[in-house]
């Protein structure tokens, strides 16, 4: 039993790193927006990230290479092998980077609730605590240490979700009624991108070194279980407000309605959030090019202290404190943030999906089952129909022109049946080309 407990503790790092101030963010957007019309999309994002986040596990552990060493095997040294790795390195970056900033903006802002304080400092405060965990080196030590903030902000939610007493039976029909209200396409995928965090597959890949899959699987779904329902009770919280969302409003109605505690519990909440993303993602993208590029080059050296790795979580870091420290808005850049790491997603997902369908890698006991392959077919799917209507919509807003709503599903959908096909086409070829068991 106590194994199994320190398995969810330790997983928590996946939670603790997509119920960052993101997930604040678009969550308590949407419920603002459309109430629970968008709950669907977290139900959803909670399955996929389960599903992917088992699979890059399971990967790691049955062929001893996380995704990114995968990656770095299936493109061999060479010119062409090397700017694909530079390419992937790049955008799990950008994501990272990307997403950092709306880490410090949102931790930040959850500060200043509390406290009447320049947010110059709380930003310099929160990196420093950040880049403290982060040269400790060992991820273990800091996946522990953030079990206990997901927890604090875990109750956070849920007291203040609770105790605003929503119509739960018009909670239960979002939750299981797919639906697309007006302006809310970009909204959805973030609410995808914020929960099944394309870096994320990496970081969970390259924590899985050196564990049992049963321990892996137990801790990995309690884990992100209780982080789907923590980002729902955020859009249930946000639905109570009567106008667009802002910090400052959601703890507004949250005092109005529940007393002055419940407005500190928001900023705490928020930056137990933002503390906590702050370390994953620079820890994601670090481990990301250690798997990518160790080795690949004699005498590069890319361990958890080398002037590499800590120059690639040094970098991440550093993007988000210059956001926190230029004054922009964090609204806005946290749910660009979250859009783009939805973009990303399909890309990662596809070869994984291709990965554990190899049985020359992962043998027979880490091959996908006919579940696990249509639930990340329907994942890929998803987020590429989502993706493709963002796209599509900003490139005609771009050119001043307006898509009809059937053409913009038509379109998008075409894009999502074009990208599923291709991607079965070569899932069936890897499992057929690679029928025989590996000696």
């Amino acid at each position: 039993m106590m194994r199994r407990l320190l398995s969810v503790l330790f997983w928590s790092v996946i939670a603790a790193a997509f119920i960052g101030p993101g997930t604040v963010t678009a969550a308590a957007s949407a419920g603002a927006g459309h109430r629970y019309a968008l709950l669907w999309a977290l139900v959803f994002s909670t399955v996929a990230c389960l599903v992917l986040q088992e699979a890059a596990a399971r990967l790691t552990v049955t062929s001893g290479r996380n995704l990114a060493e995968a990656l770095r095997d299936r493109y061999p040294a060479g010119l062409r092998g090397t700017l694909v790795l530079l390419v992937v390195l790049g955008a799990i970056v950008v994501g990272c980077a990307a997403y950092e900033a709306g880490n410090i903006l949102g931790g930040v802002a959850g500060a200043t609730l509390a406290l009447e304080t320049d947010p110059r400092l709380l930003t310099l405060a929160c990196a420093a605590v950040a880049a403290s965990l982060l040269a400790a080196g060992n991820p273990a030590v800091v996946a522990n240490l953030l079990g206990g903030l997901v927890a604090v902000m875990g109750g956070a939610f849920f007291v203040t979700a609770v105790g605003l007493s929503p119509d739960w039976g018009r909670v239960a029909a979002g939750a299981v009624t797919p639906a697309l209200p007006t302006g809310g396409a970009l909204l959805a995928l973030a609410l995808v991108g914020t929960t099944v965090v394309p870096y994320n597959l990496f970081l969970g890949s390259g924590l899985a070194e050196g564990r049992r899959l049963g321990e892996v699987r137990f801790g990995l779904t309690v884990a992100v279980v209780l982080g789907g329902l923590i980002s729902m009770a955020v859009l249930v919280t946000g639905a109570a407000l009567d106008g667009p969302f802002s910090f400052e409003a959601l703890a507004g109605v949250l005092a109005a309605r529940l007393g002055p505690w419940a407005a500190g519990l928001l900023a705490l909440g928020l930056v137990a959030a933002g503390l906590s993303s702050a370390v994953t993602a620079p820890l994601a993208a670090a481990i990301t090019a250690r798997g990518l590029f160790d080795g690949r080059r004699p005498g590069a050296e890319w361990h958890a202290r080398s002037w590499r790795y800590r120059a690639v979580w040094g970098g991440v870091l550093a993007t988000g404190v210059a956001f926190g420290l230029s004054g922009v808005r964090p609204v806005p850049v946290i749910l660009l943030a979250q859009a783009l790491n939805g973009l990303l997603l399909p890309a990662v997902a596809a070869f994984l999906f291709v990965a554990v369908n190899d049985r020359r890698l992962v043998g027979e006991a880490g091959l996908n089952g006919p579940l696990s392959n249509g639930l990340t077919g329907v994942t890929v799917a998803v987020a590429t129909l989502l993706g493709a209507r963002g796209v599509l919509l900003a490139g005609a807003a771009a050119v001043g022109e307006t898509v009809p709503p059937g053409a913009l599903v038509a379109a998008a959908g075409g894009v999502a049946l074009v990208v599923t096909t291709l991607l079965a086409t070569a899932v069936a070829r890897t499992r057929r080309t690679h029928a025989e068991p590996p000696s």
